[in-house]
């Protein structure tokens, strides 16, 4: 029998795909945005539910008959992702309900209908995958979706400016982790993450893997001085999907770091510059995003620096902890850890 949290979890995912076939029949745009805030408001609280009882009971995972015809797909829900999957609940929640008054009247909410739900399950989907071929499936789903958002408004120039950046970084990214992922199934020979954490690799390697996670990742998050899409995609993006961008997809993306260096890798990869790097990079990310962002005039690229902030502080957590994991004390790393969950 499933794990409740993860059947839980299952179900939100299958809000968020059945919200995006409700333009397919439904052609009054009155109900259709009645039918999208709604099911996205339940795939928000059944997020929640997840979340919540997967921080308090035991990992569950599932292998589900769809994939690679060698490789179906795996999914899993343990603490870390039940915490990013109760993070998508909270903020989903809320933009539904916003979303039902701020979509009335829009011309383009049909294609809004889509690509929101699937930006949803795309999110759910990465903080669920047990394979990386699972985690790039739902990772390029979240990026390609996103920058149908992103270019809704699509007879603006600076929009379609602004997604062409944000498709380019996304696919970017997309290529440096799936690099990183790479060099982990080289020593493995197979894409499920229980394989790679028994990965034995040289430091040389694990230091190619874990640059090529921070990189990638780094990109996604927004950490300077990759982070040039974010204040030009953010404005573009409808509101209700800057939330959700700024609120959740970039620490989406900081789990994406968690779960590959963290879990696959793991502590005995470690080396002390790791740390380092990831601490000056959440410093710097923090100082240059909240003085970029006292100089705006426009609210939402306000707004985006801010996150861009956020991020840095959340990253100087992190480099804290691989600091002190390194030199051997994990309950210090552990609040490391503990604080930029919090933040985040």
């Amino acid at each position: 029998m499933t794990h409740p949290a993860l059947s839980l979890a299952l179900a939100s995912g299958a809000a968020a795909l059945l919200a995006a076939l409700w333009p397919l029949a439904l052609r009054r745009k009155n109900a259709l945005r009645f039918l999208l805030c709604l099911s996205m408001l339940v795939a928000g609280l059944l997020a929640v539910a997840g979340g919540v009882l997967g921080l308090t009971g035991d990992t569950a995972a599932i292998i589900l008959p769809v994939g690679l015809p060698w490789l179906p797909m795996h999914l899993q829900l343990d603490a870390l992702g039940a915490f990013f999957l109760l993070l998508i609940g909270i903020v989903l929640a809320p933009v539904s309900i916003y979303s039902f008054g701020y979509l009335r009247g829009r011309s383009d909410i049909a294609t809004l209908a889509v690509f929101m739900p699937l930006f949803v399950l795309g999110m759910q989907g990465v903080v669920l995958a047990n394979d990386a071929f699972s985690f790039m499936l739902f990772w390029e789903l979240m990026s390609v979706a996103s920058y149908f958002l992103v270019t809704l408004e699509h007879d603006n120039a600076a929009n379609r400016r602004a997604g062409f950046i944000y498709l380019l970084m996304a696919h970017l990214a997309g290529l440096l982790i799936l690099g990183g992922f790479a060099t982990l199934y080289a020593s493995v020979h197979d894409f499920t993450f229980a394989a790679m954490r028994g990965a034995h690799l040289t430091p040389f390697w694990a230091s190619v893997a874990f640059l090529l996670a921070a990189f990638g990742f780094g990109m996604k998050a927004g950490v300077l001085p990759l982070h040039v899409w974010l204040p030009e995609a953010h404005p573009a993006a409808p509101s209700n999907i800057s939330a959700l961008m700024s609120g959740v997809m970039l620490k989406v993306a900081l789990f994406g770091f968690l779960r590959l260096v963290w879990d696959l890798l793991g502590p005995a990869d470690f080396q002390w510059w790791w740390g380092v790097l990831i601490l000056a990079a959440g410093t710097s990310t923090a100082f240059a995003g909240i003085l970029l962002a006292l100089q705006q005039n426009d609210l939402k690229r306000l707004l985006a620096y801010s996150s861009v902030e956020n991020v840095g502080i959340i990253l100087i957590g992190f480099g804290l902890s691989l600091l002190l994991a390194y030199f051997g004390h994990p309950q210090l790393a552990a609040l490391g850890l503990i604080a930029a969950l919090y933040h985040a």
